[in-house]
């Protein structure tokens, strides 16, 4: 069995006369923490649809656990969870109800003890018996992100998952997914902030105008950045610095082309 969860090859995708997906190629690890980067535009959420089964590529192949996702999309859905940038969650419903749906639709064993626990883990009991529609836009997230984690994907998929949460929300999302990884589950995240993936990230891509301009660990990227300027103290590089470097050095090398 091979140790990537994800694999992707040659993906592309354009709509109309605009290309979003240009060549995209890269592989994510059994249990690893991958965090797409790219700035509004770049393609990350056209990727994640494709992988997610919700899109289809022009061209090109992929496959999520095992399977591939254009022959057999069936297995691939269940095999994943998806937490998209808007939150999905039915605001007629209470919190606990939305969960306890979401373990009947996946067939699972006693929904109720699977809700109870998501509600404890992520904070939400004394809010568990309230229409989701009365929730704050970081408490919806929240139930968002637990309706995410019935029935235990292998790949977890979060596009942008700390929108609208408050400072000490973030962390607590931060330390879910952590907890994820650690239990062997692989987690695929795109965000726009870029501290989010230099805290949580095994393994970094950056996307830009359609293509992988770098996929590499922190550490490695800080290497392909300029040597550190040492002044009283030695400054390393920010996520940050190194993301803007590398999406100008690509922008400068088709100039020149």
């Amino acid at each position: 069995m091979t140790d990537s969860a994800i694999i992707t090859r040659d993906l592309r995708k354009s709509f109309k006369k605009t290309a979003v997906l240009k060549s995209v190629s890269f592989d994510v690890r059994r249990g690893e923490i991958f965090a797409l980067l790219g700035s509004n535009g770049a393609g990350k959420t056209t990727t994640i649809k494709i992988l997610a089964t919700l899109l289809r590529p022009d061209s090109g192949a992929s496959s999520v656990s095992g399977f591939d996702v254009a022959k057999s999309p069936d297995k691939v859905r269940q095999s994943i969870s998806l937490t998209g940038q808007f939150t999905a969650v039915d605001e007629m419903l209470t919190g606990r109800e939305n969960l306890h749906m979401i373990a009947r639709l996946r067939h699972l064993d006693n929904p109720g003890g699977i809700a109870k626990g998501l509600l404890e883990r992520l904070g939400l009991t004394d809010a568990a018996d309230r229409n989701a529609g009365t929730y704050s836009g970081g408490m919806k997230r929240k139930l968002d992100l637990a309706m995410s984690l019935v029935g235990k994907p292998s790949v977890i998929f979060l596009d942008e998952p700390t929108t609208g949460l408050d400072p000490e929300a973030r962390l607590q999302v931060w330390e879910m997914v952590k907890d994820l990884a650690k239990g062997g589950t692989t987690v695929f995240l795109t965000t726009q902030h870029l501290e989010e993936a230099e805290a949580l990230a095994d393994r970094i891509a950056i996307l830009h105008e359609g293509r992988i301009v770098a996929d590499a660990t922190l550490a490695e990227l800080k290497k392909l950045f300029p040597p550190a300027k040492v002044e009283y103290v030695e400054k390393q590089p920010t996520l940050e610095e190194i993301f803007l470097h590398m999406t100008r050095k690509e922008a400068s090398r088709k100039e020149i082309q």
